[in-house]
């Protein structure tokens, strides 16, 4: 077998990664690059069902390949992630998109390489989702495209069910994957070049609690950053109901973990906080962030934040805004709530509607703009390490981040991408540095 394919990607840095493993699968079986969607022979869509937009867009693009697949009968459409294993949607897409050749689920991606070869064989229609998660199946078919960054699993699915969260029932229950496995990924991809890692989960802070790994997450952070070399350790998320002093620690003992912790609070609002099934009260996530500032005072949080959830008063948002304000994050994600079918949320009563939603987000956006504005001109004139990496072909200049996440962009006569460099930063624009490499 030999062609090229297509993926299209929707959601987290989880997907990222396992659209990477997807890539991994599709060379392994012989297509050969990735190419423009007109010119691909299989096309795989990986999907997210977490917010309603996303959902949206897959359904859009996947409509639109209609006319492609009468032009090419050949061509192989494949659907699979989050959206396919939510219950009764495989039957939605069958119906509404006839020309789709292959479906499988976010609990079973490893076989995709086989569920092709098997439609190959019967040219039939193949659909295989896996209901219940399983034993983690360890590969190394990953073909990574993020260089010089990577991302390493060290877990699987949730245990929370928070209220408007759909997750637990697409991904299934937590799965650790064992330490040994983990700590050889990290050290064959420090080996390779990439210089930052970041360890994901639905909550890294429950890892080891569902099996014997014989490793709590702080323990595992502790042997991911003592591996030799030069490189950066991220790590998410966290969630704030198990996020303890254990892990600040580890970070406190080893420079290469990133002094930035995504900490996602949700609401400001306690009757919020409690609607949504989050176990933990604004007190305590207060109390963590001023844990985490007594021991690494230079550590910086984002966040995610829900606007508009079911029964969210006027002052309820205001409480939000206000822990922001208090907090001053690095920056956040923002959300207007999206009721998701099958979630405890989506059948509360007391709805907001469609232009309180609206006016709510757009203030919490200014707000939180306004406090990431501040932060990034306070780097004016300071010196700092920048890990390169990309080129920007339309600005004419390299980029890279600093341990905080905040994007910086540069000259250079040589190509320094996979390089961590010195930016002086001479001017802020929002949320990008722009600076001066220093030579030294």
């Amino acid at each position: 077998m030999s062609g090229n394919y297509h993926i299209v990607t929707y959601g987290c840095q989880m997907n990222v990664h396992e659209s990477e493993k997807i890539a991994g699968i599709l060379r392994r079986i012989g297509y050969e690059k990735e190419t423009p969607i007109e010119e691909a022979d299989i096309i795989v869509f990986n999907t997210c069902c977490i917010r309603e937009n996303a959902e949206n867009h897959a359904f859009g693009n996947i409509g639109a390949l209609k006319k492609l697949k009468k032009q090419k009968p050949e061509l192989l459409i494949a659907v699979g992630g989050c959206m396919t294993q939510e219950k009764g949607k495989t039957d939605v897409l069958k119906k509404k998109f006839p020309f789709i050749d292959i479906m499988f689920g976010a609990l079973n991606l490893e076989t995709l390489g086989d569920l092709i070869l098997r439609k190959r064989a019967q040219k039939k229609k193949v659909i295989e989702i896996r209901e219940t998660e399983g034993e983690i199946v360890e590969t190394d078919d990953a073909y990574r495209t993020s260089y010089p960054n990577a991302w390493v699993n060290i877990m699987y699915g949730c245990n929370n069910f928070c209220s408007y969260c759909i997750v637990p029932y697409v991904r299934g229950r937590e799965r650790s994957r064992k330490p040994e496995h983990i700590l050889a990924e990290v050290k064959k991809l420090v080996a390779e070049g990439y210089r930052e890692i970041t360890l994901l989960g639905q909550n890294v802070n429950s890892y080891g609690t569902d099996r014997d790994t014989g490793m709590s997450f702080a323990e595992l952070l502790d042997a991911v950053a003592s591996i030799e070399g030069k490189f950066r350790v991220r790590f998410m998320t966290s969630h704030p109901k198990d996020f303890n002093e254990d892990v600040v620690r580890v970070m406190e003992k080893h420079r290469k973990i990133c002094r930035l912790v995504h900490l996602p609070v949700q609401s400001g609002s306690n009757a919020v906080l409690q609607a949504m099934n989050r176990r933990y009260t604004r007190e305590k996530y207060l109390a963590e962030i001023e844990m985490l500032k007594s021991r690494l005072p230079e550590a910086e949080v984002t966040t995610d934040i829900i606007v508009g959830f079911p029964g969210e008063t006027e002052e309820d948002y205001l409480q939000t805004e206000d822990l922001v304000k208090t907090v001053d994050y690095a920056s956040a994600f923002t959300f207007v709530y999206s009721p998701r079918q099958g979630t405890k949320a989506a059948t509360m009563d007391n709805q907001i509607p469609e232009d309180v939603q609206k006016n709510r987000i757009m203030r919490l956006v200014e707000l939180v703009n306004s406090l990431t504005r501040k932060k990034s001109e306070k780097y004016v004139g300071k010196t700092v390490e920048i890990l390169c990496e990309d080129f920007d072909e339309k600005k004419g200049l390299y980029l890279g981040r600093d341990e905080f996440g905040r994007m910086g962009y540069f000259e250079s006569e040589q190509n320094v991408v996979g390089e961590f460099v010195s930016l002086k930063i001479t001017r802020a624009n929002g949320i990008s540095l722009f600076g001066e490499m220093v030579k030294g």
